[in-house]
C-alpha cells in the first residue's frame, strides 16, 4: 500500500533544499548580521579547540566568546592580556579574526567568489551595498579596491612601524609588533601585543603619529578614500594631457558625502586634541615634554573615535577628559569604514538639522546641495535608537556590576560602567580598567553591545532605507502636538 509520508530519509533529503530556500529569502541586512554572528561563534570554538594558542590554561567558553566578539567586532576590550596570555600563534589567530571582522566576512566571501571567475548576482551586490561599502560604485570593482587598498596601507604602516620598533625589539620581534599594530590600527581594533597598549610609547611621538594615521585612514571609509585617489589620478592625467605640469593642483571634485566626512573628521580631531591639552595638561599629560603632550593629545583625539589604543591611563584621567572621550566615542568613524559609532556623517547631519531649525529653514543644505529629507530622518532615527540601546545597557550593567549601594560609594563605579558601555557599543575598546572584573552576566551584556555596535548601525540604516511595499500609500488626517 502506497503512502504519501516520505519518512525520515525523505525529510533529510529535502533539508538541503529547505536551507537553500531559507537562504534565498533572507534579507541582506539580516544575512550580514548572521554572517558576523557565525564568525564570532567560529572564532570562539577555535579558541577552545585549536592547540598552541595559550601560554597557560585555555580560555573558558565565556571568555572565548568575549575575546572572539571583541576581535571580530574590532572593539579591543579584553579580559586577558593579549601580550602574555597568548602565544605568537594565539596572537596570530586574534589578528586573523580582527582582519576578517574589519573588512567584513561578506567582503571576503564575495572576493573569493570573484577570484574564481564567477559573476556577482543582484542579491550579492545588494548584500555588499547593505554592508555599508557604497551605493554609488560597482560592487565587484569596489570590493577588489577595498582589499588592495587595505593590504597596501597595512603593509606600508607595518614597514614604518618596523623601523620605529627595531631599536628596542630587534628585527624579528619588531616585525611581529609592527604587523600586528598596523592591522589592528587600520581595522580600528585596539588590540596590542604590548601589555600596556601604547603607554610605553607615550614619549615616542613618531610611533603615536603613525598609528594615529592608520586609524584615521581606516576610519574615513573606503568610498571617501577611493574618491580621493580617483580625483588625484584624474587631475594628474588632465595636467599631463594639457602639458600644464607646473600648474598648481586644484582641489579634487568630491561628493558631498566625502566632503562631510573629511570636514567633520578634521574638525573632531583638531577640536578633540585642543580640548585634551586643556583638560589633561596637569593630569594625564603631566610630566611629559611639550612635543610629547601635543602628540599624546592628538593621539587621544584620534583613538577615542573607535580605535581603542591608549597612550595614557584613562583611569587616572580627569572627569572632564573622560567625558570628552565619551562624546568622541559616540561619534566614531565614517560610513563604509572599519570604525563604529553613529558615524561622522550622522553627527554632522544632526548638527546641521539643529542649525537649520534655529534659522527657521525646513531643509538641510551642505556644499550648495540639499540633503534629502529621508536621509535626515534616518540620521535622527539612528541617533534615537543608539541612545535607547545605550540607556538600557547602562541601566542593566549598573544593576549587575554595581548593585544596591549608596551613591557616594558608587560614583566612580558608575562612570567606569558608563565608559565601558559606550566603548563597547561604539566598538572603541577603551576602558577604565573594569573589563577583566566584569561578572559573567556583565560580559554577555558587553558582548551583545559589541555585536550591535558592529552590525547595528549599518543594518538598521539599511532597514530604515527600505520604503513600504504597501500598494496603497494612505496618509491620515493631521493633528498637531505641542513640543518643547
Amino acid at each position: 500500500m502506497k503512502t504519501d509520508n516520505p519518512g525520515l530519509p525523505g525529510r533529510l533529503a529535502a533539508l538541503p533544499r529547505r536551507i537553500r530556500d531559507a537562504w534565498r529569502h533572507l534579507e541582506p541586512a539580516r544575512l550580514f548580521s548572521l554572517s558576523f554572528l557565525g564568525l564570532v561563534t567560529l572564532g570562539a570554538v577555535g579558541f577552545r579547540v585549536l592547540p598552541g594558542l595559550y601560554t597557560g590554561r585555555p580560555l573558558s567558553w565565556v571568555d572565548s566568546f568575549f575575546t572572539s566578539a571583541s576581535a571580530v567586532c574590532v572593539t579591543g576590550l579584553t579580559v586577558v592580556d593579549t601580550a602574555t596570555y597568548f602565544t605568537p600563534l594565539g596572537q596570530a589567530y586574534v589578528l586573523l579574526l580582527i582582519q576578517m571582522g574589519g573588512l567584513g566576512i561578506i567582503t571576503f566571501a564575495t572576493w573569493i567568489m570573484l577570484t574564481l571567475g564567477q559573476r556577482m548576482s543582484l542579491r550579492q551586490a545588494d548584500l555588499s551595498l547593505d554592508s555599508g561599502i557604497s551605493t554609488r560604485v560597482e560592487p565587484a570593482e569596489l570590493i577588489r579596491d577595498v582589499l588592495r587598498f587595505t593590504f597596501v596601507i597595512e603593509a606600508v604602516g607595518a614597514a614604518i612601524l618596523w623601523l620605529l620598533f627595531l631599536p628596542d625589539h630587534g628585527p624579528g620581534a619588531a616585525a611581529w609588533h609592527a604587523v600586528f599594530h598596523a592591522v589592528s590600527a587600520f581595522c580600528n581594533a585596539g588590540f596590542s601585543t604590548f601589555s600596556t597598549s601604547l603607554v610605553g610609547h607615550a614619549t615616542h611621538p613618531a610611533v603615536l603619529l603613525v598609528v594615529a594615521a592608520l586609524i584615521v585612514v581606516g576610519g574615513l571609509g573606503f568610498l571617501t578614500m577611493s574618491e580621493l585617489r580617483l580625483s588625484a589620478v584624474a587631475h594628474r592625467r588632465l595636467r599631463l594631457a594639457s602639458g600644464a605640469i607646473d600648474l598648481p593642483p586644484r582641489p579634487p571634485r568630491l561628493s558631498v558625502h566625502s566632503r562631510v566626512v573629511l570636514a567633520t573628521s578634521g574638525a573632531l580631531i583638531v577640536a578633540g586634541a585642543a580640548l585634551y591639552l586643556l583638560l589633561e595638561w596637569p593630569v594625564a599629560l603631566d610630566g611629559l615634554s611639550f612635543p610629547d603632550r601635543l602628540a599624546n593629545a592628538l593621539f587621544m583625539s584620534v583613538t577615542a573615535r573607535t580605535a581603542g589604543f591608549n597612550s595614557v591611563d584613562y583611569g587616572a584621567a580627569s572627569d572632564g577628559g573622560n567625558f570628552l572621550t565619551l562624546l568622541l566615542m559616540m561619534v566614531g568613524g565614517s560610513p563604509g569604514s572599519t570604525a563604529g559609532g553613529i558615524k561622522t556623517t550622522t553627527f554632522a547631519l544632526i548638527v546641521l538639522v539643529a542649525l537649520a531649525r534655529l534659522r527657521g529653514r525646513d531643509t538641510v543644505e551642505v556644499a550648495g546641495r540639499t540633503v534629502p529629507e529621508r536621509t535626515v530622518q534616518r540620521a535622527v532615527g539612528l541617533l534615537v535608537l543608539v541612545f535607547f540601546v545605550l540607556t538600557v545597557s547602562v541601566f542593566l550593567l549598573s544593576a549587575v556590576e554595581i548593585g544596591a549601594v549608596p551613591h557616594g560609594t558608587s560614583r566612580a563605579s558608575f562612570l567606569a560602567v558608563l565608559f565601558e558601555a559606550v566603548s563597547a557599543l561604539n566598538t572603541v575598546g577603551l576602558s577604565m580598567g573594569i573589563t577583566a572584573d566584569l561578572s559573567t552576566t556583565g560580559r554577555w551584556i558587553t558582548m551583545l553591545l559589541m555585536f550591535v555596535g558592529r552590525v547595528g548601525p549599518m543594518t538598521f540604516a539599511a532597514s530604515l532605507a527600505r520604503t513600504s511595499r504597501s500598494r496603497h500609500d494612505v496618509r491620515l488626517a493631521e493633528q498637531d502636538v505641542l513640543i518643547g
